[in-house]
This record gives structure tokens, C-alpha cells and sequence, in this order.
């Protein structure tokens, strides 16, 4: 029993010996982390032979006396990123501040470069050197910016000072995960009047945009308004559409009925009209029997009448101017036996019968002398007062100046013409 428990001491006293050994001996790597095995040479990417290797996860074991064991943390390191007064491009002074996560890097060769400058320093120190680069890299970025561009695009001054100190941090084996600027600012009051500007352009475009949307507002609303009015004035016309063809209809109907009715008067007029026509051809044949009997029969028998007359007048007036001619002729014939005192005795035989007849219309005229005019044509000298007598003739006739009766006015003293010759009683 003894020999065994022996053995067993000692058997137990080798493993924990064992253990001991293997726990100082072996080193398990973290996925956050890497370890950095110093004391044997190596090659590296670029050829170069470097005194460490690098166990990035998984373990290792180092080796008794010729190795030490370093670990190096790859988790982030956030870094406020803060600069006050750089100058932008155009000498505007702005004070920029953000917030950088920074980690050691995780992959060769850069981390190569963060072995052999951060091996054993503390984090503290490691952010302070990231800070310090990136504030420098800031203010270089700045100075290719405008306030402008600086303020309106933070995602294009991020990236571009990520570009910029991406190589920066690389060479110092780091790496910068994310970069976000969290306020831009100016001590002179540019980006202030900036951005008022662009509060009112805000402001603006939105007046602008509420005034087209009352406007479309208003337009969609007289629009709707529009088509109600013209849906109501449709129904009205469809409406008076109806009406209409309703009293068209029934302006036929009664149109129908007063033509059947018209025409039934005018057919009872028309017929009245030819029994009309036939009394009044009756009367017209009687009318001119009557007048047949009453005028123009008795206009007959005087017509008739009248010829005969006539011709009894004109037989008369026949014999009568027989009887004259052949007096004429007898006369004539005497009055050509009887020779040159013919004439002259035949105008006596006439002056007394024409004294009788110009006495018979005069009345009671008594004449005081009659003078008889004229050399009975036997060329005496007596013929210049048938002369003169035709000369004051033909004066009056033509100037409608009657000298006879000129001279016949004149005064009572004047002493009496002389007598003519041949004047008697």
C-alpha cells in the first residue's frame, strides 16, 4: 500500500509539474488580439528578416529562454478629432470637431509597422499619436475646402479626409475604421450668415412650394368645382333634352290634330264654297238674262230707233242741200246772164235781210248814221279805208294793239275827222 500510494504521489506530482510547464509554455491568441512572439528570426512579405512572429488567433508555444511574449490589442480606439481656428480655402477660420474610430491593424505588412512602433506602448499613447495625425491631416483637408463645401457636404469632407490620412496612419501601422464630423463651426459668424441665407432659400422654397400647393389646391378644387358645374348643367340639358322631345312629341300629336281639324274645315268651307259657286253661276245667268232683257234689248230697239232716225235726217239734209245746190246753180247762172251788176245787186238784195238779223240782236239800239265803206269795186279812191280798215286788221292781230279803237278815244275837242268821200245820210 505503501509502494502504491507512493507512485501515485509521484505520478501526480510529474503532471502538475507537466501543467505547470505547459500553462507558462503555451499562449492561446484571442480573436481582438494578436501575439507577438519576439527572440527568433524570420522573412517576412517583403523579404525583409525580422527577430519576431505574429500568432493572430489559435496558440502558440513559446520557446523556454529564447522567446518572449507580447499581446497588442486590435480593438477600436475612439478619438475626438478637434480643431479650432484652421483656415479653409478662402481664409475663413473654422473650428471642426468629430469623432474617429482607430485600431491597431490586423493584417500584414501594416501591422508589421504597428509591431514596431506600438509594441509595449500603452493605448494612451497610441491614441494620442492617432489624434495628433489625424488633426493634422484635418487641418491639410480644410485647406482645400471652402466653408461651403465643408458645411454643406460632411459626408465628402469625411471621405476626403479619410483618403488623407489613410497613408498617414498605415505607415504607422493603424487603421482608421470610421470618420464622422460632428459640428462645423466659425468664431466670425460666416457659416451663421450662410446658413441664414440658406434658411431662407429654405424658407423660400417652401413658401414657394405651400403657394404652388394652395395654387394646385385651388386649381384641383375650381377643377372639381368645373366638372360638378358641367355634370349638373348635363343632367339639366339631358333634362331639358327630354322636355323638349316630350313636347315635340305632343306639337305632333296636337300638330296631327288640328291638320285633321283644318282640314276637315277647310274641306266643309271648300264644299260650301262650290254649292256657293254653283248659286251664284245660277245667279250670274240670271243677272244676265235681266240684263239682257232690261238693257240690252231696249239699247237695241234705240240703237235701231236712232238709225232709223238718223237716216231720215240724213235723207232730209240730202234733199235739203239737193235743193240748195240746184238754187246755187240757178242763181249762179243768172248771176253770170246777168253780167258785172250782178254781184252788186245780189249783196243789196242780202244787206237788208242782214240788217234785220243784226238789228233783231241788238233790241232798242237806235243809230244816229250809217255809213256805207267801199267803191263797189270800181278801183275809186274809196278803197284806201278798206285798206287802213284791214291794216288796223292785221295791226291788232299781230301787236294786239286795236288802233280804231285808239283813235276812237280821243278827246271830245279835237275837231271831227273829215268826212270820206262818198259817205251819204
Amino acid at each position: 500500500m505503501t509502494l502504491v500510494a507512493l507512485l501515485a504521489g509521484i505520478v501526480l506530482l510529474f503532471v502538475l509539474a507537466i501543467s505547470l510547464v505547459i500553462s507558462r509554455l503555451l499562449f492561446i491568441c484571442q480573436p481582438n488580439e494578436v501575439l507577438v512572439f519576439s527572440g527568433g528570426q524570420r522573412a517576412i512579405s517583403d523579404g525583409r528578416q525580422v527577430g519576431y512572429r505574429i500568432i493572430k488567433g489559435g496558440r502558440a508555444v513559446r520557446i523556454p529562454l529564447l522567446e518572449t511574449v507580447d499581446r497588442m490589442d486590435l480593438t477600436n480606439m475612439p478619438i475626438e478629432v478637434s480643431v479650432k481656428g484652421a483656415y479653409s480655402r478662402g481664409g475663413i477660420p473654422l473650428n471642426v470637431h468629430g469623432i474617429a474610430n482607430i485600431k491597431i491593424a490586423g493584417e500584414q505588412p501594416v501591422l508589421d509597422n504597428a509591431v514596431e512602433r506600438f509594441l509595449g506602448v500603452a493605448r494612451d499613447r497610441i491614441m494620442a499619436v492617432a489624434k495628433e495625425t489625424l488633426e493634422g491631416n484635418l487641418r491639410g483637408v480644410l485647406a482645400t475646402l471652402t466653408p461651403e463645401e465643408v458645411n454643406e457636404d460632411k459626408i465628402k469632407f469625411a471621405q476626403s479626409l479619410l483618403s488623407e490620412a489613410e497613408d498617414d496612419l498605415r505607415r504607422i501601422g493603424l487603421e482608421l475604421d470610421t470618420l464622422k464630423i460632428q459640428d462645423v463651426s466659425d468664431d466670425v459668424g460666416y457659416l451663421d450668415s450662410i446658413g441664414r441665407r440658406q434658411s431662407a432659400e429654405v424658407q423660400k422654397r417652401a413658401l414657394i412650394a405651400e403657394a404652388a400647393s394652395r395654387a394646385e389646391a385651388g386649381v384641383r378644387a375650381a377643377s372639381n368645382r368645373q366638372e360638378t358645374e358641367i355634370s349638373r348643367l348635363e343632367a339639366q340639358l339631358g333634362t331639358l333634352r327630354a322636355d323638349n322631345a316630350r313636347r315635340v312629341t305632343d306639337a305632333q300629336t296636337r300638330g296631327a290634330a288640328v291638320i285633321a281639324e283644318a282640314r276637315g274645315v277647310v274641306t266643309a268651307k271648300l264644299a260650301r264654297a262650290e254649292a256657293e259657286l254653283d248659286v251664284q253661276r245660277a245667279r250670274i245667268e240670271q243677272v244676265r238674262r235681266q240684263l239682257q232683257a232690261d238693257v240690252l234689248e231696249p239699247a237695241r230697239a234705240q240703237r235701231a230707233a236712232a238709225e232709223a232716225a238718223a237716216k231720215g235726217q240724213a235723207a232730209q239734209i240730202v234733199e235739203q242741200g239737193r235743193a240748195t245746190g240746184e238754187a246755187l246753180e240757178q242763181i249762179a247762172a243768172s248771176a253770170r246772164n246777168a253780167g258785172a251788176g250782178a254781184r252788186q245787186i245780189f249783196l243789196m238784195q242780202k244787206v237788208d235781210q242782214l240788217a234785220r238779223i243784226v238789228m233783231g240782236t241788238i233790241g232798242d239800239l237806235k243809230i244816229r248814221k250809217l255809213t256805207a265803206l267801199g267803191g263797189f269795186g270800181d278801183g275809186s279812191t274809196s278803197d284806201l279805208t278798206a285798206k287802213l280798215i284791214a291794216a288796223g286788221a292785221q295791226l291788232k292781230a299781230a301787236t294786239g294793239v286795236d288802233l280804231l279803237a285808239a283813235l276812237g278815244r280821243r278827246p271830245a275837242a279835237a275837231p271831227p275827222p273829215p268826212p270820206v268821200q262818198g259817205s251819204s245820210r
